[in-house]
């Protein structure tokens, strides 16, 4: 496999000052780096590029999620290696004809995610050729194409794989034949504890934990089908029933963690509702420690509407042992019902409660006296709570996630309450009634916050962004999301420019008062040693007020880290597609909605340890030159109508 990679003068005298170094200590050195770190020091001397054509050939875990990768480029980064334990891919630019690539006899664990090119024929080759896989990931399995799944192919997969111990399949489950469905899961690993399945009919569950099976082995008794040993379930269904709660309450007598979510297109009848019944056959046994019941929105919004405050103080008895809990679309559900849960779980820690439309400041009115310290709390679209509420919750010093979004009452008086929380590494604002005043209160005590989110704040004004920044919670952001803010414009980002934060992820969405020139300050920031070019791996300008001007500023070298970005779907056409030819490993977003929600995952705000994104110049340096050529004239042509 050649790796080489076109070195400048300058990486050809610095290979010389490492050619003496022994190649075993160079390959023990680069073991310890991730992926896209070895990709990068490959690019930067022909003694490293050795080194790592070589280290490829043997490493154990291989994962690469950041980048849509070619079948091309994929076969020259995997070349065969027997020591290869952990494979993660994003396959968004993948079909079946990788699947020789991916499907490896070595693997314990597999990851793939945007598999919407791929058939089901990635699950039957995964199950005859990866034996002793433990752990299995399959993400948008062929949504692109929308056809049915062969049952068999599942089949393969399931007895195949005798020796998983974690199974998700997030994409659309309905797409199997019902009626082979259950019988094909007999198969499955003896050691299965942890399922997730994207969407599926709740009658599909019931009848597949109903299942029997009968023992090959003398004396061949009948017992529950091996699912009755998982720990952990999480599943997308259509209906929230007590039949699908009782059922798994009863069937899987080992559960610690239970997370379904519906998204019922019309209010679901009684037999196809939750209802206080159901929430008392939840956690018979006690073991339950993640409890999340969450009613999603498909065609318009719907709600537990059979579920009061006394299915909550039912379900509250036999739940002490929870740690975390999530509920969801509970509409008549009040402060007696959630402080239940505060006085009866004691080992509580992670809090949320969304669409509480019946939740008041005295929810939290006896915190102090309860014994809990909670580190992370959601309260989305509680829209009844004030700032005394929120005075109260942070007597939680531990607080590292606080979500509160869409609480429309929340206003500075909140902010100065939320600024005494030394912990907080998480903030989400969304909607609240917030000014560039509140903004200043939370640099009193917050010191270290990664994530801030003032979407739709629409009383900040620029001069919020220099208090951010010139506060010390600032210094440590890595996501901010300032979308849907009319009184923001190009100062606001000039200051966020000047401070040389290297952010990961920043959002702007319909920000009409954003313009080129805020492009520009931000392809031109200088971060992390003073070397040129901003650390943005997502950036959102969805609806904002850029022209044509702007796009020479996304070329090469500027924005070299970038992987998404987010433009207007009608946004000259011709340009958008030359760029997307010139960088195919960036991601253009076309749908606000597409370009991220913002929820927190500690993956993606990991810090890079190499300056400069050499990944991407290593991938790119075989391309030609005439998609650059092309994108040149566009915006000369564009510039010269404007000066017309």
């Amino acid at each position: 496999m050649d790796l080489d990679a076109s070195s400048s003068s300058s990486s050809s005298s610095s290979g010389s000052c490492v050619e003496v170094l022994p190649s075993a200590l160079l390959a023990s050195i680069f073991s310890k780096l991730d992926v896209p770190s070895i990709c990068s020091m490959a690019a930067t001397c022909r003694t490293f590029n050795s080194c790592v054509s070589n280290l490829l050939s043997f490493i154990p875990d291989f994962s690469l999620l950041d980048v849509a990768l070619t079948v091309d480029l994929l076969r020259r980064l995997l070349p065969s290696n027997p020591h290869l334990r952990i494979l993660k891919i994003d396959c968004g630019r993948l079909d079946d004809l990788a699947i020789a690539l991916l499907a490896r006899p070595s693997l314990h664990e597999l990851c793939l995610v945007e598999c919407n090119q791929f058939t089901g024929l990635l699950l039957s080759q995964i199950g005859e050729k990866c034996r002793d896989l433990r752990s299995l990931s399959i993400d948008s399995l062929g949504e692109n194409k929308m056809r049915s799944i062969p049952t068999s192919d599942l089949e393969k997969l399931l007895s195949g794989c005798s020796q998983l111990e974690s199974l998700s399949l997030t994409f659309d489950i309905t797409r199997f034949d019902w009626d082979d469905f259950p019988p094909v899961w007999a198969m499955t690993s003896r050691k299965l504890i942890a399922l997730k399945m994207g969407y599926i009919a709740s009658q599909m569950v019931t009848e597949l934990l109903n299942l029997k099976v009968v023992l090959k082995q003398p004396p061949h008794h009948v017992q529950p089908v091996v699912l009755s040993r998982l720990q952990k379930l999480q599943l997308l269904v259509d209906f929230i029933t007590d039949s699908l709660v009782g059922t798994i309450s009863k069937v899987l007598t080992s559960l610690t963690h239970l997370d379904l979510e519906d998204l019922p297109d019309t209010e679901p009848d009684v037999p196809w509702d939750l209802t206080n019944a159901g929430l008392q056959q939840i956690n018979p046994n006690g073991k339950l420690k993640h409890l999340s019941l969450v009613r999603g929105r498909k065609l318009i919004y719907t709600y537990f509407r059979r579920v009061n405050d006394q299915g909550i103080l039912l379900m509250a008895d036999t739940s002490s042992t929870l740690e975390s809990i999530c509920l969801g679309g509970f509409c008549r559900v009040t402060d007696a019902g959630i402080r239940s849960i505060l006085h009866s779980c004691s080992n509580l820690q992670k809090l949320t409660v969304c669409h509480g439309s019946q939740l008041t400041d005295l929810v939290f009115h006896d915190m102090s006296a309860t014994p809990l310290s909670l580190t992370h709390v959601g309260l989305r679209r509680c829209n009844l709570l004030t700032k005394l509420a929120i005075m109260r919750l942070a007597c939680n010093k531990d607080l590292r996630l606080l979500d509160l979004r869409h609480c429309r009452n929340l206003g500075d008086e909140s902010l100065r309450a939320i600024g005494g929380l030394p912990k907080l590494k998480i903030l989400f604002l969304d909607g609240s009634n917030i000014s560039d005043l509140g903004i200043s209160y939370l640099g009193q005590g917050v010191a270290s916050l990664i994530s801030l989110s003032l979407k739709g704040c629409k009383k900040l004004t620029d001069k919020c962004i220099s208090t951010i920044f010139n506060n010390s919670f600032g210094r440590t952001l890595q996501v901010l999301d300032l979308s849907y803010l009319p009184n923001l414009s190009d100062h606001g980002i000039l200051s966020l420019a000047r401070s040389g934060v290297p952010l990961i992820e920043l959002r702007m969405q319909n920000c009409s008062l954003i313009g080129d020139t805020s492009v520009i300050a931000l392809a031109s920031m200088q971060a992390e040693g003073g070397w040129c070019g901003s650390t943005l791996q997502l950036l959102d300008l969805y609806g904002c007020g850029i022209t044509v001007l702007s796009f020479r500023w996304f070329k090469q070298p500027y924005f070299p880290r970038l992987r998404r970005l987010g433009l207007t779907a009608f946004f000259h056409r011709d340009m958008v597609d030359a760029l997307a030819r010139k960088r195919p490993f960036l991601q253009i977003l076309h749908h606000s909605q597409e370009v991220g929600d913002g929820y927190w995952n500690p993956d993606r705000f990991s810090r890079f340890e190499y300056e400069v994104d050499e990944l991407q110049q290593w991938l790119y340096d075989r391309e030609s030159e005439s998609d650059e050529e092309l994108l040149d004239g566009e915006i000369e042509n564009d510039e010269e109508m404007i000066e017309e």
